[in-house]
């Protein structure tokens, strides 16, 4: 029975967070570790270790998706990569001296609050607004923001490849596809680099539920960018908002209620 509830809840963390991963770049953490500590009673910490290494193949996959279609800009992502990967690291360390109960509870938090964002104000940034800043402007912002955004990632293993989607689009000026594929490009090495420093702190993971995790974020990241890349910006916007909201309400609505 225990077998089967694990089997359960890993394959629609791994919908979700798949889903999430290929539509918009959301980083798998975000479905992932809040369903984990929920449903199954995962310590915190534990649970973003595995959420992030859940996030590696499902972005990288959706990263080649989106390189393919032309969708992805390697160059411009790199400065933010290297900020990113730096203040992962450090956010995994501090995130292991926090209380886990305010781990779990921001991740699942997180999770509607980003639904909601998503289905009331979609971006709709186009192409040519993203050659109206300077190389050097994008530089800076870039490393800037990809501070914040890897301390973020490294902290809670959420809301890491959210925020990277906004700041690109946002700050940066990039249009939604081009932003969902820079942003999974830099979460596959971000999610690693996350996963790997929580595996080193915390110790070793529970393998079945990590690799039940794996694979389902991986099929479900891989349809999702498919079809990602021939749908309009509008209904990638709405299609991760519905699910967030939905995988956020339930997930707030048993933890108040257990």
């Amino acid at each position: 029975m225990d077998l089967l509830v694990t089997i359960i809840v890993t394959f629609f963390a791994g919908v979700g967070a798949g889903l999430g991963t290929g539509f918009a770049g959301m980083s798998a953490a975000a479905v992932i570790t809040p369903m984990l500590v929920t449903f199954l009673g995962m310590e915190p910490y534990a649970a973003v270790g595995i959420a992030l290494s859940s996030d590696v193949l499902a972005s990288a996959v959706s990263a080649y998706t989106y390189g393919k279609n032309k969708n992805l800009d390697v160059k411009n992502g790199l400065f933010m990569m290297g900020s990113v990967l730096v203040f992962t690291v450090v956010g995994s360390y501090v995130s292991s001296l926090v209380p886990s109960q305010t781990m779990g509870n921001f991740s699942v938090f997180m999770t509607f609050l980003l639904g909601i964002k998503f289905i009331v104000k979609p971006v709709m940034t186009t192409k040519e607004a993203m050659q109206s800043v300077s190389p050097k402007k994008r530089a800076m912002q870039s490393i800037i923001c990809g501070m914040i955004i890897g301390f973020i990632c490294g902290f809670v293993g959420a809301g890491g490849g959210m925020m990277m989607l906004l700041i690109l689009t946002s700050v940066l000026g990039y249009e939604l596809k081009t932003a969902v594929g820079t942003s999974v490009f830099i979460m596959t090495f971000t999610a690693l680099t996350g996963a790997l420093s929580h595996f080193s702190i915390g110790g070793s993971p529970d393998w079945l539920i990590l690799a039940l995790c794996v694979i389902f974020t991986f099929i479900w990241a891989r349809i999702a960018a498919v079809f990602a890349n021939k749908a309009t910006p509008k209904t990638l916007n709405r299609a991760t908002g519905i699910v967030l909201v939905i995988l956020g309400v339930v997930v707030m609505g048993f933890s108040f209620f257990k």
